[in-house]
């Protein structure tokens, strides 16, 4: 293996993907360099993004008016907004694409967060979304909500790739997968192709600020690691099971696991914990641009996930003895997670809003 961090991770078969999408980052040619060196090979987006991107720079002030002219605003406005981005970080991992016979090279767009709890209004949009877009390697982030569980089924049988988010236990994860498998089948009883790619996202280190303040020294930043343990071994049982395995030989890949989340949020806790101690191969970490700096200068040589959880059972159980329920914490994760992007999203539209009459 090389001495570069995140090239060993690529070697060990993780896949490393930005958490961040402006326009800065490509004109500048930050987001080739990280390709180039730093073995990035795919992005996410999701609306916090969006609105730091476009509200704080004036990179998009040109592309504004000019769509005012054609009498385009609001979420519309947006949409084009963040597709233009998007479809150009797209073809810069093309190459990463084809290369790896379309496992990898992929960006995310998210439908509007408002539509979190909207079964049919999510899937509407997802499939609009996909097609407007018009690049294979672009996924459609849905949320692993109640509502949003069938529309991943659905939009996974309509053939749109899709990035599940918001997922905070191994049991939301399992939901979305057996979703995701649920869509598959189905196209295969319809006599349709079983390759539509999915990953799912299952957001780390929130669950470690959730807790932090209630429980021993001890246990602090061990929750979001136990979490991600235990679902990789979710992940795995599924791979090897009898159900997937079917879906397998009539041409279906794998719903990547992913880690995302993986900014460390506890200031006396190393800032590259969540990369250290979450490599597996065929998963990716989904992360910030200082994250991915910090891991490059100072990460440590991955060690592979154990295919069995590890410790993860008994880290939880500790977690429960403390007084933690974890099933309602990952809801109510779930829940607030949605309704923080519905702020986000308001505000992206609000500022939105205010640039198009201060440069309509």
């Amino acid at each position: 293996m090389s001495s570069n961090p995140p090239r060993q991770l690529h070697e060990l078969g993780q896949s490393l993907w930005l958490d961040n999408i402006t326009r800065d980052l490509l004109d500048s040619g930050a987001l080739q360099r990280y390709i180039d060196e730093l073995s990035i090979s795919g992005l996410t987006s999701n609306p916090t993004i969006f609105d730091n991107a476009i509200t704080k720079s004036a990179a998009y002030d040109r592309e504004i008016h000019n769509q005012l002219a054609r009498g385009i605003r609001g979420e519309a406005l947006f949409f084009i907004l963040a597709i233009q981005d998007l479809a150009r970080a797209a073809e810069m991992l093309w190459p990463i694409y084809e290369r790896s016979n379309t496992v990898d090279g992929y960006v995310s767009l998210e439908v509007s967060p408002v539509l979190a709890h909207d079964t049919e209004a999510t899937v509407c949009q997802a499939n609009a979304l996909y097609q407007q877009a018009n690049r294979p390697n672009l996924l459609i982030k849905i949320p692993g909500t109640k509502e949003g569980i069938p529309a991943i089924e659905e939009a996974t049988f309509a053939g749109v790739p899709v990035n599940v988010t918001l997922i905070f236990s191994v049991d939301q994860y399992k939901r979305a997968a057996d979703a995701y498998l649920r869509g598959l089948e189905r196209r295969v009883e319809a006599g349709m192709s079983a390759d539509v790619r999915s990953v799912a996202s299952l957001f780390v280190s929130r669950s470690d600020v959730a807790v932090a303040d209630r429980v021993s020294p001890e246990l602090r930043n061990q929750l979001g690691l136990a979490i991600g343990r235990q679902t990789y071994k979710a992940y795995r049982d599924s791979l090897d099971g009898g159900r997937f395995q079917r879906l397998a030989n009539a041409g279906a890949r794998a719903q990547r696991l992913l880690f995302a989340s993986t900014g460390t949020k506890d200031r006396h806790a190393s800032d590259t914990l969540y990369v250290d101690r979450l490599a597996a191969p065929n998963t990716i970490n989904t992360m910030p641009g200082d994250t991915l700096e910090a891991f490059a200068k100072h990460g440590t040589p991955p060690a592979s996930l154990p295919r069995d959880g590890g410790d993860s059972e008994a880290v939880l159980a500790a977690h429960r003895a403390a007084g933690i329920d974890l099933s309602e914490l990952a809801t109510k994760l779930q829940a607030d997670g949605a309704s923080g992007f519905v702020r986000s999203w308001n505000e992206l539209l609000a500022a939105i809003d205010s640039k198009s009459k201060s440069i309509g």
